[in-house]
Order: structure tokens, then C-alpha cells, then sequence
């Protein structure tokens, strides 16, 4: 439904703060989250007043509604100093889930501000993209090439056949591997900087420290470029806009860290899980060498980001069966809205490959995704998931898929892990190659290479033990 603008609210019409809000981050919402989505849209209709660690928001649960709030950039704004709570100091004091939306970056600009800041990152991302050129063609070997070697290193240690988590010891390290090579990372970064990612999304108490930490840590990587270009990420969106500070561009590889480390590698393992728990659609099309339209119904069935980033009212405005407020915040939710989405694709008004394709996994409206990095992030779910496929005779999911546990936070909907019994192809992987330890404060010139991930195989080896550990 299409949101009708008027100056003011009607008199008598309730504000958000003054609506008894229900909690959303519950241990209902952990243990299914769809079974919540469901009941607050039965007892509000397709928007909800809920509570998010104590402050109110409202929920857009309708696939239209989401849309509307995602596309209208006139009327949803994303700069958080729209926020009217915010402004008037209304928000509690260390509130978590402020401290991402302090950084100001690109997503979090509204208006030219925010289409220069992605011109800056088409041009930069624009020579990975191009599979003709060397960098885009060494990337998509170099991620294909570190996925081999991986599984090769899980077959050196623990056999042909076993059991393994494809979360710590395969999707994150991959994901790792390839922000490392991609950014022109420093070895030194490392498994703690995806858990402070992670710390940030997830909102805990520790999230503003761990912001920091990541934020500190891009800022010397942006400087580090600024000293020694090579051909990195980095290094070309210097070269796209000279005029960015270290600290501006270490905000920006910040969020760019956030997506392709915690939502990417939350795709390869949405369209794993979806695959192993026997989702017959997605089976068919990964069975029909359909690699695109396997993440895509992957992505429907189980988005990335559940719940994405707020936006801001400009102006009061009638949405679902309430009126939002100007300056009152509006958290769409693409897991919701996939609800209404499967809904509509299983009628027969429209075909099940239309429903597809409007998956809400990289965004929608003048904030998705810009094309050159769901390009990117399109090639490394693929290539990630078809290796797996490509390596493993064997692979089942050792915890019936209602057990297994999730990070289930008021963004994201992540898999802490995804432990599998698993059987390898015979001969299908090189032999490992010697090792190389990098030094402590190691970096990467211009062309990394196989040298490149021989640095992080030490790193790695850790990281994949550690990972396990932890989970």
C-alpha cells in the first residue's frame, strides 16, 4: 500500500512513543522469528509498534509497505540525525544499537551527499567487477582458489571424510581471505575484527567499544594505503576521490567490511543451510546447474538481513493502519516482507521465478547495494557454495535444522555455525603447499597472489581451530 503524505497527523491519532510497545528481541523472537512476524501482523496489521533494548520503533512487516519505505528516499530518510528521539535525547544512555549509526558513511546519507559517496565506490569497485580486467579476473581466481584451498586444508586435517562446521572453518575464514585480498589488508587483521562486525550488528553492551576497535583498525589500513597504493579497494577509492581523510575512508571500508564479512558470508550460509535441510526449490535449481537462481530462492527463503537499517520520517505520514510521525524511526524488515512475498508467488496471479528475483537480500530503493558490489557479492556466494558442492560426494547436517543456533539480533539473522558430516571427492583437491608464517606486521604489495594467501594460511589454521572453540 502507498503511503499518502499530509502536513500533520489526525488529532487523536496515537504517536509511537505514547503505544504500548512489546519487546521484539525475545527468546520467542530467537526460537522463531517467523512465528513472531506472523503474530504481530495479525494484531496490528502490516506496520507494529515494537521495542528494540528499551526504545520503541516501528516494525514494516507488508511486503508494500517495506517497499515504500525502502524506495521513497523523499519521504524515509536515512541520516540519523533525523531521528526526533535522538535529537531530544529521548534515547537511553549507551543505548547498543546507537553506536553503528554514529558512523557517518554512505549508507547513512541522504540526497547528492550520499550518490557521490557511491559514485566514489562504483569506480572504485568497478575494475573488480570487469571480469576482463586483471583485477577483476584475479579476484574471482583468487576467491575460487582460497575456497580449494580451504577444503584442501579440512582434508589435511581431518580427512577425506568427518565432520566439520562450514561456518568457522569455511564460510568465515573464506570471507576473511577475501576482504584481506580485496582491501589490501595488513595479515594483522584478523578473526577479531569479524567478531567486533559482528558485536556491532548484534547490538550487545560491548557493541560501542567494538565499533571503535573496527573503525580504528580501517582508519590505519586507509592510511597504511595512502602510503603504499597498490591494486586494492582501498587504493582506488583514493584514487576516485583524493579528497577523502583516512578517517572518512576508514568509516567506508568499515560498512563495506560489515557487508561482505558478516551479510555475505550470512548468504553462502543461508543458501548452504537451505540446500542441506532438503528446501526442495532451492535443491532443484542447484540440481539444474542454476547457481543465480539457487541464492536467490535461498535468499527468499531465509534473507541475509532480517531486519534492515531505520529510516526516518521527513514528515508525518499514514503507513499500514498507523500514522509515523516526523522524526519517528521505521525498521523495514525483509524477513517479514519475504512472508508476503512467497505468499504472493505461490498464487496464481504471478509466477514463482518473478518472486525470485525481488528478493530483498542486497536492498532495494536509491540505498541497495550498489551494482558493481552485488555483483561481487552475487560472485563469491556462488563460487563459495558451488566449491562446497563441487568437493563434497557427502555433506548432512549433523543437528536437525531446528536446533542448530543462530545469532538473532535486531539485524541480522546469522548461523553461529553449521556443523555437517561430510564425505570429499577422491583426488578432487591439490596437495597442501608448505607454509609460509607471515610476519607479525606483515602487508601486501601490489600484486598478492599466491604469495597473498600462503601470508594468512598460519592465520587461518588458527582462526579455523579458534572458530570451533568458540562456537
Amino acid at each position: 500500500m502507498e503511503a499518502q503524505s499530509h502536513p500533520t497527523a489526525p488529532a487523536g491519532s496515537p504517536t509511537l512513543a505514547a503505544l504500548s510497545v512489546e519487546p521484539l528481541l525475545t527468546s520467542e523472537f530467537d526460537a522463531d522469528p517467523g512465528a513472531v512476524y506472523e503474530r504481530l501482523r495479525r494484531t496490528y496489521g502490516p506496520v507494529a509498534p515494537v521495542g528494540l533494548a528499551g526504545v520503541p520503533v516501528w516494525l514494516a512487516l507488508g511486503y508494500p509497505e517495506v517497499m515504500e519505505v525502502l524506495r521513497n528516499e523523499s519521504q524515509w530518510r536515512r541520516d540519523v540525525r533525523y531521528w526526533r528521539a535522538r535529537a531530544e535525547g529521548r534515547l537511553p544512555r549507551e543505548w547498543p544499537l546507537l553506536a553503528g549509526y554514529e558512523v557517518r558513511q554512505m549508507m547513512f546519507m541522504d540526497d547528492e551527499e550520499h550518490r557521490a559517496a557511491r559514485r566514489t565506490h562504483h569506480a572504485a569497485l568497478g575494475p573488480f567487477q570487469d571480469a576482463r580486467s586483471p583485477e577483476g579476473w584475479e579476484l574471482r581466481a583468487a576467491v575460487a582458489r582460497y575456497a580449494d584451498e580451504l577444503v584442501g586444508m579440512l582434508a589435511a586435517e581431518s580427512g577425506s571424510s568427518g565432520f566439520a562446521d562450514l561456518g568457522a572453518q569455511y564460510t568465515r575464514p573464506l570471507l576473511l581471505m577475501v576482504t584481506t585480498k580485496l582491501f589490501g589488508c595488513p595479515v594483522e587483521l584478523g578473526d577479531d575484527l569479524v567478531m567486533d562486525l559482528w558485536r556491532m550488528l548484534d547490538g550487545g553492551p560491548d557493541a560501542g567499544p567494538a565499533t571503535g576497535r573496527a573503525l580504528a583498525a580501517f582508519t590505519r589500513l586507509a592510511a597504511h594505503r595512502r602510503a603504499r597504493p597498490g591494486d586494492d579497494l582501498t587504493s582506488y577509492m583514493l584514487l576516485a576521490d583524493p579528497e577523502l581523510s583516512d578517517e572518512q575512508l576508514g568509516r567506508e571500508l568499515f560498512m563495506n567490511a560489515v557487508y561482505l564479512n558478516d551479510i555475505t558470508g550470512n548468504m553462502v550460509l543461508n543458501v548452504l543451510l537451505e540446500v542441506l535441510r532438503g528446501n526442495a526449490t532451492v535443491r532443484r535449481s542447484l540440481s539444474a546447474g542454476q547457481l543465480g537462481e539457487t541464492v536467490n530462492r535461498a535468499a527468499l527463503a531465509n534473507p541475509p538481513v532480517a531486519n534492515m537499517c531505520f529510516r526516518f520520517a521527513a514528515r508525518d505520514v499514514r503507513l499500514g493502519d498507523f500514522w509515523v510521525r516526523a522524526g519517528e524511526v521505521v525498521s523495514p524488515s525483509a524477513a517479514a516482507a519475504h512472508r508476503d512475498l512467497r505468499a504472493l508467488g505461490s498464487s496464481h496471479l504471478v509466477g514463482p521465478a518473478v518472486s525470485t528475483r525481488a528478493h530483498l537480500g542486497w536492498g532495494a530503493g536509491p540505498h541497495q547495494c550498489p551494482s558493481a558490489a552485488r555483483e561481487l557479492g552475487g560472485l563469491i556466494v556462488t563460487t563459495a557454495v558451488g566449491r562446497v558442492f563441487d568437493h563434497f560426494t557427502k555433506a548432512e547436517l549433523t543437528l536437525p535444522p531446528d536446533q542448530l543456533p543462530w545469532r538473532s539480533g535486531p539485524v541480522v539473522r546469522g548461523l553461529r555455525l553449521l556443523p555437517v558430516r561430510y564425505e570429499l571427492a577422491t583426488g578432487a583437491l591439490p596437495s597442501p603447499r608448505s607454509e609460509v608464517t607471515p610476519a607479525a606486521h606483515g602487508t601486501h604489495g601490489t600484486h598478492g597472489g599466491d604469495g597473498h594467501a600462503r601470508g594468512l594460511r598460519a592465520v587461518l589454521r588458527r582462526l579455523m581451530h579458534a572458530g570451533k572453540r568458540e562456537d
